[in-house]
């Protein structure tokens, strides 16, 4: 019994998965039943991935040791600058790789900034989210440009499955989950992103090239939050320049209630995933309950502590917890 107690403690997402379950019931109950209504668990469901995918970005980031406070900015310019090639003829293909190619470019500048000049990337990144965001307004002329009626909307917005239940989004998110969380927890790409963010000067020392690691990090948690970005500009219908702002603050509290540790190393994808539930779920249902809306980022600050305070007292107590060979 002392070992299963013990294995489940070292989980660190276990927090977040006892909140959110917690908060669903509450929910459903001060809903009178709604929240777990077909329709609104198929509304739940259908923007999740936006958020879900950004926050999958942050929490490798965070797990390799660094933030990213430019992906709300990211979010934004990514959908705009492919609207803007597709209204001066580019195909969208073409217009989406170029797209997540500048995400790709904007981490690189992060990653390069942060390492090379050893700054804290909370600065750097901080940096890029203005410079993000100017461009997006920028580039755009002040108004939104408008999105071709042949665009392939139907292949991220469409809803499918039983009953339409679920949108064709949360299949993109779905396979992207797998596909990073294999990445994380079994090659040894991922070993090192835990290396690098666990104890860097030890993962120098073994040669792992941690600067390397850092920089593949920022680029894949940029072009995440671009994907997410286009996902929602297709849900939308419309490339606004105020899309996802403060959407970086809620990708790390998504990160940190789902176990991601602020000092590196310790994190899974699933507690990102989690995470970033918790936000929708408290979102949707303080709605529900007919609860003032102002008191959603409340919530969300205080379940953040609540989460890190948890988490580093799970983690106590399980260490703390002899098993016999």
């Amino acid at each position: 019994m002392k070992r299963l107690f013990k294995t489940y403690l070292e989980k660190p997402e276990l927090a977040g998965l006892i909140l959110l379950v917690a908060l669903i019931v509450l929910f459903q109950f001060r809903s009178n039943g709604v929240f777990l209504s077909y329709d609104n668990v198929r509304g739940m469901l259908g923007i999740l991935p936006e958020m879900g995918l950004v926050a999958i970005g942050v929490t490798i980031l965070m797990i390799a040791g660094e933030f990213d406070l430019s992906v709300g900015s990211v979010f934004a310019l990514m959908p705009m600058s492919m609207a803007v090639l597709m209204v001066h003829g580019a195909p969208f293909p073409v217009a989406m790789l170029a797209g997540l190619a500048l995400c790709a470019v904007i981490g690189f500048i992060n990653g390069y900034v942060t390492i090379r000049f050893e700054i804290p990337s909370f600065i750097a990144t901080l940096g890029m989210l203005f410079i993000a965001r100017s461009l997006t307004i920028v580039i755009s002329g002040g108004f939104p440009p408008l999105l071709p009626d042949d665009l392939p909307t139907s292949l991220f917005t469409a809803f499918v499955g039983p009953g339409n239940m679920f949108r064709m989004s949360l299949f993109w998110f779905v396979g992207i989950a797998i596909l990073l969380t294999l990445m994380l927890s079994a090659t040894n790409f991922g070993n090192w992103i835990k290396a690098t963010g666990g104890f860097h000067p030890a993962a120098a020392a073994m040669g792992i090239p941690t600067a390397r690691v850092k920089m593949v990090c920022f680029m894949l948690c940029s072009m995440l939050a671009g994907f997410a970005g286009m996902i929602q500009v297709m849900r939308l219908g419309s490339p606004l320049p105020s899309i996802g702002e403060g959407m970086e603050l809620q990708a790390v509290a998504a990160a940190v209630i789902g176990g991601t540790a602020l000092a590196g190393g310790i994190g899974t994808i699933v507690g990102g995933i989690i995470g970033a539930a918790l936000i929708r779920v408290i979102d949707n249902g303080l709605v529900l309950s007919q609860v003032d809306a102002n008191w959603f980022k409340f919530a969300i600050g205080f379940l953040t502590i609540f989460a890190v305070i948890a988490n580093a007292w799970m983690r106590k107590r399980a260490r703390s917890i002899k098993v016999g060979v």
